[in-house]
């Protein structure tokens, strides 16, 4: 399938649920906003060429929250600089200049670009195929070729409203054979207060951030003589991982699927007949050949890149009876993506991930009752999983003045009208997404908003009429003929590494008891009473409770500091009157204090509300 914090003394409840009084909206969402921001990036870049002469601009685009622009200059700028263009960004704003709209000829563009030497605007206007040239200018004193659109004089720009953040590289057209540029990104907003909150929320995501939480509770590492994007995960985060794994296994054992195992590899030929080799051969890592000849004739093995090709030859390994659909094949496969360096991102872009993946072959006719079937699958994870206060749907569709997509029109019609159907049905909060299908049919993805109102792509439900016919599929219908299945492809997780990285940011790194690795520490107050809490810890771990006990020896308040910096859910304090009444004293991040409670009530509470995925 295609895809691609908190300190102890905060409240956790505060910060699952953030104050979000002043709405920020991306950049597509406001008019506006992208009038300012694409005002803003044309203003920076003025001041960075009257600062710094010898630089040349390239591009400068709105992002969602924000601008950039990319320079080809000499010298690495430096934090100090970033406060001096800001200063003379202020500067031209101030002076309150016209932003113009010209339109020239393509060879008057040309001519004014080598007037300047500005040798990069020119491979820009190259790729320009629109005419005329539409070109704006800052007053009288500096102008960059731009479609817009623009504020209409920079007195509508509120300086107090706008910041430079970071530096970065960046290559030239991302090809990293060519110039390396110097990247300066920005935010700007209508107000002052929407700053404010950008800024807040900035914080808040770098104290959430799933890399440094990841670390600090020993969830997983990287390794340079690994590789980039190759996460390493440690026992606690194996643990995670397998938790996850096995609730949505067991929730799809009850609804019908079967498991499979396929292999990491897979010869060319299989990815050649789905159609991913001739249009994703570049996202692919190399492949092996047994010698030059092989090679060249594009025979050899290559890293599995996705799951349902090899569904697909299991499926097709025997004929199968209109009586045996749906079948439902699911895998938790791990693929290989060869993204380039600069796009890594933690674990929420990397080259090795493992999908919940699934492929349910069924007739046309069981098609729509079937996609409703796996939706309500998707549904109640998210809802497990506390995403689903703030979720949408996104109907991802061809974009039909395309040539990317495979098959004819009317499978896709007949694809896009199931999904359309299905959200309709529904009534679930839903979008278009034109040109966001994969390139075999059209998708349904779940869109989360997170508790920083950042969002996410998470499930995804794909109907495929063009992979059954391209490996030409076939059952026995009832009738004795033979008719082509569709093919569902679905993942409610989506990459299991992403939604860990998701998770791990939306709970600040306070997992739910359900979920946590550790679900309760017991905390002997001295030596006396550390064999009674290493019982008692054996007898919740017989009993399918994660536990453990801390024998540092430390003092207590030490002991309970630690338990909170690493987030356990409950910890238990055991003393000599705990021993005595064979109790325990109950601590929890959800609720505080519980006071002393008896040992099998313990048990029994916890093991209630992990079942029912609670608090305790």
């Amino acid at each position: 399938m295609d895809q691609q914090p908190m300190s102890p003394s905060q409240d956790l409840s505060q910060l699952e649920q953030p104050e979000q009084k002043i709405h920020l909206p991306r950049t597509s969402e406001s008019e506006n906003l992208k009038k300012i921001r694409h005002t803003t990036s044309h203003v920076m870049a003025m001041a960075v060429q009257k600062l710094f002469p010898k630089a040349q601009v390239t591009i400068g685009p709105w992002i969602e929250n924000g601008f950039y622009y990319d320079f080809d200059h000499p010298e690495p700028f430096t934090e100090k600089d970033l406060k001096a263009i800001k200063k003379e960004m202020d500067k031209i704003i101030n002076r309150k200049l016209p932003v113009i709209r010209e339109e020239v000829s393509r060879e008057e563009a040309e001519r004014r670009i080598k007037e300047i030497k500005e040798t990069y605007k020119l491979e820009i206007l190259a790729d320009i195929k629109e005419e005329p040239i539409t070109i704006y200018h800052l007053g009288n004193e500096w102008w960059d070729l731009c479609a817009g659109p623009h504020v209409d004089n920079t007195k509508e720009l509120n300086p107090k409203a706008i910041e430079l953040e970071t530096l970065a590289g960046a290559y030239w057209r991302g090809d990293e054979t060519k110039a390396q540029l110097q990247r300066i990104y920005g935010t700007a907003w209508e107000t002052p207060e929407q700053l404010a909150e950008y800024k807040r929320r900035k914080e808040e995501a770098q104290r959430r951030d799933h890399r440094k939480l990841g670390k600090e509770l020993g969830l997983f590492v990287f390794s340079d003589l690994v590789g980039p994007g190759l996460p390493l995960w440690t026992p606690k985060g194996t643990l995670l991982r397998s938790l996850l794994e096995d609730f949505l296994k067991q929730e799809q054992l009850k609804r019908g699927y079967l498991p499979v195992v396929t292999p990491h590899i897979g010869r060319v030929d299989l990815f050649k007949a789905s159609g991913h080799w001739q249009k994703y051969k570049e996202d692919l890592f190399p492949m092996m050949a047994e010698n030059e000849e092989a090679a060249a004739h594009e025979q050899g093995f290559v890293l599995k890149a996705m799951n349902c090709p090899f569904h697909i030859q299991i499926y097709k390994s025997e004929l199968r009876s209109y009586r045996e659909l749906p079948i439902r094949f699911a895998e938790f496969g791990t693929v290989y993506r060869y993204e380039q360096s600069g796009e890594l991102g933690g674990l929420t872009r990397v080259r090795g991930f493992t999908q919940d993946d699934a492929h349910i072959f069924v007739t046309p006719e069981q098609l729509d009752s079937e996609f409703l079937n796996v939706v309500d699958l998707i549904l109640s994870v998210i809802k497990i999983l506390k995403l689903d206060q703030n979720f949408k749907a996104r109907l991802s569709f061809r974009d039909p003045t395309s040539d990317k997509y495979i098959g004819s029109d009317d499978a896709w019609d007949k694809a896009e009208g199931a999904i359309r159907r299905a959200v309709e049905t529904l009534g679930m909060n839903h979008f278009e997404g034109i040109g966001e299908a994969a390139f075999y049919g059209p998708k349904l993805d779940f869109i989360v908003r997170d508790a920083l109102d950042r969002e996410w792509q998470l499930g995804t439900v794909q109907v495929d009429y063009n992979l059954p016919e391209r490996f030409d599929l076939e059952y026995v219908a009832e009738d004795g003929s033979r008719k082509r299945p569709v093919m569902i492809h679905r993942a409610p997780f989506g990459s299991l590494e992403r939604l860990i990285g998701i998770l791990i940011e939306e709970y600040a790194g306070d997992f739910p008891l359900w979920l946590a690795p550790v679900q309760i520490r017991l905390l002997p107050v001295s030596e006396v009473q550390l064999d009674f809490a290493k019982q008692v810890a054996a007898k919740m771990l017989a009993q399918g409770i994660r536990a453990e006990v801390d024998t540092s020896g430390d003092r207590l308040g030490k002991l309970i500091r630690n338990a909170e910096k690493e987030k356990i859910p409950v910890m238990a304090v055991v003393g000599a009157k705990e021993v005595e009444t064979n109790s325990l004293s109950i601590r929890t991040r959800a609720n505080g204090e519980l006071g002393t409670i008896p040992i099998d009530e313990v048990l029994g509470k916890m093991k209630e509300a992990i079942a029912n995925f609670k608090i305790f």
